[in-house]
């Protein structure tokens, strides 16, 4: 059982508050409607909005949004917004009585497919669940909402478990995660401090060689994802955190597919850049591994999406909204707010950086999400001349906290549970309704099976590394493939590897599409596998160093980051389907 799970049911209940539950009333003594999409007017004036170089605030990079205000008798009125009634999870309820500063409490459903949150109307307007056209009102909703906040919790529940109150935590981090932090945010040119670092240290300090073995019985691996085009494939002994079935003493042969152990529908592989197909390496758009990258390990988690669903959640601080550093002149920023869409903070929303509790049952995985906002932008070239830098966009729950802009590699999961990752185009509006997550991170490694544009470039592709465009370091990617109509999303953990090793190492796998996530460092790059034990949810890490990352309590309990620890970084999670 999730940390904070644990702490909401084990927490005494006020004998003032002992009888709060959402009865269901009749239509006559309690009026209240779902809140419907906005009028075609509304929207088009909101669409403008969303659509001006500089939206100025957070509700206006929400066209969809729409709102029912009530006011009681003492003159309080109550504004309770729906962010985007199409997906219909997160809203915003604002308590403003007279004479006095308004509150404001983000809020999201439980369940959003049966349910709904509306304001009944009346001398004392109350906080209604709808389900099925009928209105259950929260009774001393107003004593149970300033509970909920007072609890602390990422997730407080309200109205009997129908909706959360999502709380500001404090996210966990390591020393070095906290110390990169204070140069940027504290110290003048904190951030050159940060990249003379990395240059210094992060370069091949994590790359793993596995030795190598003659194969003496060919192992195909998972038959629908077949093996993987390369020259040569020995067997090798990876260090990965799980185990997985069918090999020869921990032996696996390089890219074959292997079941995970207690993880159905989810499978490993391990390659190194040199094996890869000489037909691959010849071919153009990206250089060959060197020297040192062609032995470094690569360890490739794949997911048969049609067992799972894909999810994303923001991190307590990161990414955050303000203006990255990169940007600079004309067309790379502007002055009129303190961030690319006019807005430093996402106020009234909160991120939390943790796993819904009521999704916590079905999490098989996560892995972190991608780049802060200080290296979310590009420092040079013609993107960072253009659209304010390019600051890479994000959106979670159907709401959108920075703007997706065209041309970028972008993640998405639509209303229909389908998982896609395109290069944003300005056609991809049409979709905005129906997106549910989305995560952009630089340009394309992989875009239609073949290195993307900008692969070779250091600064035209924003790729980091070390402030001497050093590129070879240890960095994530995530890829979709899919073979036979059955779509796999593959994430890869390249133990040190440029730009050009992960291209031809996704072409090798025959990947669709691919992107880069994060780099640097085992906290950036961070996966877990997660099996449902007596004991509660037990991580299974990709590598062992990334076991230091979780929390744990005075016993020595293992509390799994994102899932049971609310973390400063944003990640996705994959959770089986019911």
């Amino acid at each position: 059982m999730p940390r904070f799970l644990s702490a909401i049911r084990h927490r005494p209940i006020p004998t003032a508050l002992g009888a709060l539950v959402c009865s269901v009333m009749a239509p006559a003594a309690l009026a209240a409607e779902d809140i419907p999409p906005a009028a075609d007017a509304v929207l088009a004036q909101q669409m403008e909005q969303f659509r001006a170089p500089v939206p100025g605030s957070v509700f206006a990079l929400q066209p969809f949004r729409n709102a029912a205000t009530a006011t009681a008798e003492d003159g309080t009125v109550y504004t309770l917004t729906s962010l985007n009634p199409h997906i219909n999870i997160w809203y915003v309820l604002e308590i403003a009585p007279p004479n006095t500063r308004a509150a404001s409490y983000h809020l999201e459903l439980a369940d959003p497919d049966t349910s709904s949150l509306a304001l009944s109307t009346g001398a004392a307007p109350a906080l209604t669940v709808m389900r099925d056209g009928e209105a259950s009102d929260c009774r001393d909703w107003r004593a149970e909402i300033e509970e909920a906040r007072q609890s602390a919790l990422p997730y407080a529940p309200i109205c009997d478990w129908a909706a959360y109150l999502r709380n500001p935590v404090s996210g966990n981090r390591s020393t070095k995660e906290a110390v990169a932090d204070f140069l940027r945010d504290n110290v003048l040119f904190g951030d050159s401090i940060v990249n003379m670092i990395k240059g210094s240290f992060y370069e091949d300090a994590f790359m793993v060689s596995s030795d190598e073995f003659e194969a003496e019985v060919v192992n195909d691996g998972v038959e629908v994802l077949g093996a993987a085009l390369l020259d040569r494939a020995p067997q090798m002994r990876p260090y990965m955190g799980f185990d997985v079935i069918g090999t020869d003493g921990g032996l696996m042969q390089a890219g074959s597919w292997y079941e995970i152990e207690d993880a159905p529908g989810i499978y490993a592989s391990v390659v190194q850049p040199g094996m890869v197909s000489r037909e691959i390496l010849n071919s153009g758009g990206a250089g060959w591994p060197d020297g040192v990258e062609s032995r470094a390990d690569v360890y490739m988690v794949a997911f048969d999406m049609q067992q799972f669903e894909i999810g994303y959640e923001v991190g307590t601080d990161h990414p955050r909204v303000n203006w990255s550093p990169r940007p600079s002149g004309r067309g790379g920023r502007h002055y009129e707010g303190q961030g690319p869409d006019g807005f430093g903070t996402t106020d009234p929303l909160v991120t939390v950086g943790v796993l819904n509790p009521s999704k916590a049952d079905r999490v098989a995985a996560t892995f972190t999400g991608g780049f802060k906002r200080e290296h979310g932008a590009w420092r040079f070239g013609p993107y960072a001349q253009a659209n304010w830098g390019h600051h890479y966009g994000f959106l979670e729950n159907g709401v959108m906290l920075s703007r997706l802009w065209p041309t970028l590699a972008t993640l998405y999961v639509l209303d229909d549970g389908s998982v896609h990752m395109e290069t944003w185009t300005e056609e991809h509006e049409a979709l905005l309704p129906r997106i549910v997550f989305a995560r952009q991170n630089g340009v394309p490694v992989i875009e239609d099976g073949v290195p993307g544009s900008q692969v070779a470039s250091w600064g035209g592709g924003n790729w980091s590394g070390s402030a001497n465009a050093d590129l070879r370091t240890l960095r994530g990617g995530a890829c979709l493939r899919t073979v036979g109509g059955r779509q796999f999303m593959i994430y890869a953990y390249f133990s040190s590897a440029t730009p050009s090793g992960m291209a031809r190492t996704f072409q090798a796998y025959q990947c669709d599409y691919a992107m880069l996530l994060d780099m640097n460092s085992q906290e950036h790059t961070y996966m877990a596998l997660y099996t449902h034990e007596e004991d509660g949810i037990k991580p299974h890490h990709l590598v062992q160093g990334m076991s230091a990352i979780d929390g744990r309590g005075r016993s020595g309990e293992v509390y799994p980051r994102f899932v049971s620890q609310p973390d400063n970084r944003d990640f996705f999670y994959l959770l089986r389907k019911d």
